[in-house]
């Protein structure tokens, strides 16, 4: 800070968000008139083939139409809410429209949870990597999030005895990221009941359960964390983003599943935070309604075609070296371990220089774990065949280059 600069609060300045840091030298090379192969954004409007179905377009238009344009109920329309606890109800657990609130988009929905139950020294427990802003967001309530770790080597399993190690009185949260963000682990049934039976040992710990890709699940194992509880209370995430192809709706929600009816303080605590900042979108719920309760025949050509991409992306890394990847159960992410020394210990630098010298834009997997994902990328796979082929040519193209020159190097 330069002399006579306003001050801002340090705990802002210190966030890092990897995934949207990387668009800035992105969009420097835009501005010189080059076009960018981008596949680091999980967005999946940004992407040819794949648009918000036409159904729910049309309820979002007329709900603005029909002057539906003023403040909705704090925590959410009522039809809206009964018709996520329905869709809740049919994955197993007893959800009412009392326990669905909504918000603008998962993303809100954990500021609120932390700042509902997050006090200076409380930890959050969140897999090591994992989606951003679960490392970012407790540190502005003066707490921390402490990772435990996935096995790299074994498809990102969840590593139960690390989660176990690090339980304490300190952790008010442990997430279950399911499908996994970035690395598309799917957490078995079983996996799902260890978690749950290490936390119910500690009374003053929740479940965060973010079920934003449940659908999108490649396994046929994927559960409702909520549905596998009867002692743990569960916070469980979801939304229109990714499933229902309408990110930029920001409509998302959070359910309380309290089975010992523990959460009296914290759902007084959270309905005060979702009073205060008045609603989520109105017509952007009418939107998201007209996807739960109308037709749904559309997802098949969906699924087809992202696992279609997913086996693309699959059959080039296996013969690209320098490339490894733990193929993925669910999600639309691949997350890339990077063989060569050159960038095992520099993924970030990778990053950088594939899109400066090939225009290819990818995250580094150091941005959604300092350590467990050092030495990977993450990769979006939903752009067309033919655009997933040229960005693979292009990074065949820049390893081979690097490691000529270092072979040179080396011999000189």
């Amino acid at each position: 800070m330069t002399q006579g600069e306003v001050r801002a609060a340090a705990r802002a300045l210190s966030i890092e968000y990897a995934i949207r840091d990387v668009v800035v030298p992105a969009m420097a090379l835009e501005a010189e008139g080059h076009d960018i192969i981008k596949l680091n954004i999980g967005d999946p409007i940004a992407y040819p083939g794949l648009p918000t179905p036409q159904h729910m377009v049309d309820a979002y238009s007329e709900a603005v139409q029909n002057g539906m344009n003023g403040y909705s109920p704090s925590y959410g329309l009522p039809a809206l809410r009964e018709a996520v606890a329905e869709e809740e109800r049919s994955k197993g657990w007893p959800a009412t429209s009392d326990d669905i609130y909504v918000c603008h988009g998962v993303t809100e929905a954990l500021q609120l949870l932390f700042a509902a139950v997050l006090e200076e020294g409380d930890v959050v427990l969140a897999p090591g990597p994992h989606y951003p802003p679960y490392m970012a967001y407790p540190q502005m309530y003066g707490a921390s999030t402490v990772e435990y770790h996935l096995d790299a080597n074994d498809g990102w399993k969840i590593d139960l005895t690390d989660l176990e190690s690090k339980m304490s009185e300190h952790v008010r949260f442990v997430v279950l990221i399911n499908p996994n963000n970035p690395t598309g682990n799917v957490a078995t049934p079983e996996e799902v009941d260890a978690v749950l039976g290490i936390v119910k040992d500690w009374p003053q710990c929740m479940v965060i359960a973010d079920e934003i890709y449940d659908a999108l699940d490649f396994t046929g194992h994927h559960v409702s964390v909520a549905s596998r509880s009867s002692d743990v209370p569960v916070v469980t995430l979801n939304g229109v983003s990714k499933v229902f192809f309408a990110p930029g709706w920001r409509i998302g929600w959070f359910g309380l599943h309290d089975p010992l009816g523990t959460l009296g303080e914290v759902r007084e605590a959270l309905e005060r935070l979702l009073r205060s900042r008045l609603c989520a979108s109105t017509p952007a719920q009418q939107g998201y309604l007209a996807g739960l309760t109308g037709d749904r025949s559309w997802m098949g050509a969906y699924m087809d075609r992202v696992q279609a991409q997913r086996q693309r992306c699959l059959d080039r890394i296996a013969t690209i070296e320098g490339l490894e990847v733990e193929a993925p159960g669910g999600a639309f992410y691949m997350f890339i371990r990077l063989t060569d020394r050159a960038w095992a210990s520099n993924d970030k630098q990778f990053v950088l220089d594939l899109l400066h010298e090939e225009h290819v834009l990818l995250v580094h997997g150091s941005g959604f774990s300092p350590h467990r994902g050092k030495g990977h990328v993450r990769l979006v796979y939903l752009a067309d065949v033919s655009v997933l082929d040229e960005a693979f040519d292009r990074i065949d193209r820049f390893l081979n280059r690097h490691r000529q020159a270092g072979i040179t190097e080396m011999d000189s």
